[in-house]
């Protein structure tokens, strides 16, 4: 959509995705702005797009309206400050979710179909219920993640043991670098007053800092495993590791 391009109501409900009658309720509920009226005729751009985008984006997720209206109160006007909004209420997830049947996943992993592991996977979070035998996977990566693990002949029930600890391990790093931007860039521009021209820096710094947390935690992974698997692996010898080489 072309910044200065507006559209009629109708327009407006179809670029969204949304009914005329939910884009007059959520605009009756302040989410949007008033259009520009010329005649009886309300005109909309790019800015009732991103918000009434976001809005749809948010309900999706499970938000509440309640619960969206307090979110998009406080955003200042303007599509670049919703795109820093959208780039915080949306995961990193570099593919886009799976939907296969209960017995497709049970082939992939090379095991026999069980009603308690699917039901182990809902509860962990790596697959959602669909219609009938259907499963919405939301991070496929991961799933594949863990089929390659089984097949190298790690028992399920270890893994499944394993993947709230891994989890958790994730969040506590997560939080590292959310509060690294927060306690820096983020409250640096809060303390300004948040200033329409610092918008574009901020989303600029969120878009950039996902990946690279994600290559400086690989990088430092690989580097402790390499040295827990080399102490381990000497233990089992009877090695002490004292005599190791310095893996530093």
């Amino acid at each position: 959509m072309e910044p200065d391009e507006e559209l009629t109501v109708d327009q407006l409900a179809a670029k969204v995705g949304m009914t005329v009658r939910n884009v007059r309720a959520y605009a009756g509920r302040g989410l949007i702005p008033p259009p520009r009226l010329v005649g009886r005729t309300g005109y909309y751009g790019q800015d009732h797009v991103a918000r009434l985008t976001l809005v749809r984006e948010l309900l999706d997720k499970g938000y509440t309206l309640a619960a969206v209206e307090r979110m998009l109160s406080d955003l200042p006007d303007g599509a670049m400050a919703l795109g820093v909004f959208e780039t915080l209420v949306n995961p990193w997830t570099p593919t886009e979710p799976e939907v296969i049947t209960e017995q497709q996943l049970a082939d992939r992993a090379g095991i026999p179909h069980n009603p308690a592991t699917i039901a182990k996977l809902i509860d962990l979070g790596i697959a959602e219920r669909e219609d009938g035998d259907r499963l919405r996977i939301p991070n496929p990566d991961l799933l594949r993640t863990g089929l390659e693990v089984i097949k190298l002949g790690v028992p399920l029930d270890a893994i499944f043991e394993m993947l709230p600890k891994l989890f958790q391990h994730a969040d506590a790093v997560a939080k590292v670098y959310v509060e690294l931007f927060r306690s820096t860039v983020w409250r640096q521009f809060a303390d300004a007053g948040l200033p329409p021209e610092g918008w574009p820096e901020i989303q600029r710094t969120l878009e950039g800092i996902i990946p690279l947390a994600g290559q400086a935690l690989v990088a430092s992974f690989r580097e402790a495993m390499g040295r827990e698997i080399e102490l381990v692996a000497y233990e089992e010898l009877g090695v002490d590791p004292k005599e190791l080489p310095s893996t530093g």
